[in-house]
């Protein structure tokens, strides 16, 4: 699997990069050259990398970032005025990430910077990621600092300490002061119905049943108790992930692993799993899941949203936080939604906030299409800087927030804005579209001023709740949706992390078998929750079986052997 021609050839070219100096995708300067036994070569391209002359890196991201905007908000000029980078940026859309990136490997057509989430394996094996150890080590005190102790977690594996990515999905120190998750209720429906208890799925199904019982439309137009996106990869999210988080499981994938044996097998074998599956067969039968569930497309689940007649939802914040800002823009900000820890039963605990200490894993990589890593580096490095997080998450002192007894604050016309009509805010002003291209810390980690790093910190997260929420807060004794889930420290950290961002095996059979399970999956949960009540037994269970059949035991083997190496990599411990 590791040291193929292709990645030797990557690693050759590598070192030559570091010896020349040269300009990069539409660099705005003149293309420079040293010879690498020169000590005064090695001054001359430090000089090169920082400079701030114009250079543009081409960049991938296999996320959609629909608030992009080509730099041309605030805070990306300002970015471009202090380090001279533009980032000539394409982003995926929907689940077409995978598809491009496995073009890419084939081609050999590599954007300079790529952010290719789980899929970084396909590209490391084509041989297009240079490896950034000495380029961390050279060039980047920044990046060095921000991940200090986690150092050790971004090597790709036991045997190839290589590191091919800069983990940007997860954030450094993170502290979770809010949920974005769980199962969602209009606040309107709650205020309505005296603010119920909502513990278990059958209160939540009672929420909506009653709610629906007195308005079965909402401005003219049928209500709908219950939607969930199951286009592409949505389906996970909300439709098949909830099953082990309402079952007492963390979110490891598609996977389950035995906390004492570090053995996985796939979620759905868990026979209480099955019985949340018969809970939405259920919802559906008794008309409370929307029909059209398995044929929408992602727009058309916002839409719906954002129009304000859906009144229950399981998913995560950022899967419909436009069409939530675009209801707080429409003034229906008593549509906007609450976010509660249901279980399936009261003998479970929803382990969304167990702590898989930092979450290593995807990220930022160089690909040999670079011709300047060194000013690629350099760039990521500034970004890491103390400065640049502060740019990155407040935006521009005096503009976006102010200095005011050595504390930064956020001006209540701009806070207005972020809160009421954050699509355009945040298209405009940039805060938060950057911390995809670097390491960041997260929330909860002061700088050396005293300040937060980023603006999600319990007296802003406050702040930022429309006032329906405030109100439903309230009612329920809670100053944040987090007081409402269990809390990190009712659970162990898990020593793998977060398995979901591991890298798997291309050689072999792995991703052949892998994908046949999802291929039965996604068509038998759909098939099992939309069949008649006496049909789901029969429908789930064969499911189980086509899933053996088609190899499941051979990967739940293969990727227990990688969760073992993982904890085995990352020092047995999950600090």
């Amino acid at each position: 699997m590791k040291g193929n021609t292709k990645k030797k050839f990557g690693m050759l070219l590598l070192a030559s990069m570091l010896l020349v100096s040269a300009g990069c995708s539409s660099s705005g300067g003149d293309s420079k050259s040293a010879d690498s036994g020169s000590s005064s070569s090695n001054a001359a391209q430090d000089a090169k990398a920082d400079d701030t002359s114009p250079i543009t890196f081409s960049f991938f991201g296999a996320d959609a970032s629909p608030n992009w905007n080509k730099m041309q908000d605030e805070v990306g000029k300002e970015i471009t005025k202090k380090t001279g980078v533009t980032i000539n940026a394409e982003y995926a859309v929907s689940g077409a990430g995978t598809d491009k990136i496995s073009l890419m490997a084939a081609s050999g057509d590599y954007p300079d910077l790529i952010f290719a989430k789980g899929d970084v394996d396909k590209l490391v094996e084509a041989g297009a990621m240079i490896d950034l150890t000495d380029l961390i080590d050279k060039y980047a005190p920044n990046l060095k600092k921000v991940y200090g102790k986690y150092m050790n977690r971004l090597p790709y594996s036991n045997e190839d300490k290589s590191i091919y990515v800069l983990p940007t999905n997860g954030a450094v120190d993170q502290q979770y002061f809010d949920a974005g998750g769980g199962f969602e209720i209009q606040n309107a429906v709650l205020k309505e119905l005296g603010y119920p208890e909502v513990k278990t799925v059958k209160d939540f199904e009672n929420v909506l049943q009653q709610y629906k019982d007195k308005h079965p439309t909402i401005d003219g137009k049928p209500t709908i108790p219950l939607t969930l996106d199951a286009d592409d990869w949505r389906i996970m999210i909300t439709v098949t992930n909830p099953a082990f988080l309402t079952t007492g499981a963390p979110d490891d994938g598609e996977y389950f692993i035995n906390p004492e044996t570090n053995e996985a097998q796939l979620h759905y074998k868990r026979p209480e799993e099955k019985e949340y599956f018969r809970w939405l067969n259920h919802m559906y039968n008794v008309g409370l899941l929307d029909k059209d569930t398995f044929v929408q497309k992602s727009d058309q689940y916002k839409s719906k949203i954002a129009s304000g007649r859906v009144l229950g939802l399981i998913d995560q914040e950022w899967g419909y936080s436009d069409a939530e800002n675009a209801l707080k823009t429409a003034g229906k900000a008593d549509r906007t939604y609450a976010h509660f820890p249901v279980t399936l039963s009261d003998e479970y605990k929803d382990h969304s906030f167990q702590d898989t200490g930092f979450v290593a894993g995807w990220g930022v990589g160089i690909t040999t299409a670079c011709k300047d890593p060194v000013r690629l580096i350099k760039f990521l490095d500034y970004l890491a800087s103390d400065e640049g997080q502060v740019l990155l998450n407040w935006g521009i002192e005096g503009k976006h927030y102010n200095m005011v007894d050595g504390k930064r604050v956020i001006p209540d016309d701009v806070q207005d804005k972020k809160v009421n009509d954050n699509t355009n805010f945040t298209k405009t002003s940039g805060i938060g579209l950057y911390t995809t291209f670097s390491a960041h810390y997260g929330d909860g980690v002061k700088d050396p001023s005293g300040n937060y790093y980023t603006t999600n910190f319990p007296d802003q997260i406050v702040a930022s709740y429309t006032q329906p929420e405030k109100d439903t807060l309230k009612a329920y004794g809670a100053t944040t949706w987090k007081d409402l889930f269990p809390s990190e420290k009712d659970f162990p950290v898990k020593p793998w992390g977060a398995a979901y961002n591991m890298a798997t095996p291309q050689d072999g059979n792995y991703n052949v078998i892998y994908q046949k399970t999802q291929d039965i999956i996604r068509k038998r949960i759909p098939e099992a929750i939309l069949a008649k009540p006496e049909q789901f037994d029969s429908i789930y269970d064969n499911m189980l079986k086509e899933l053996d059949a088609a190899g499941a035991k051979d990967i739940e083997e293969q990727y227990t052997e990688l969760i073992k190496e993982r904890v085995e990599l990352w020092g047995g411990s999950g600090q």
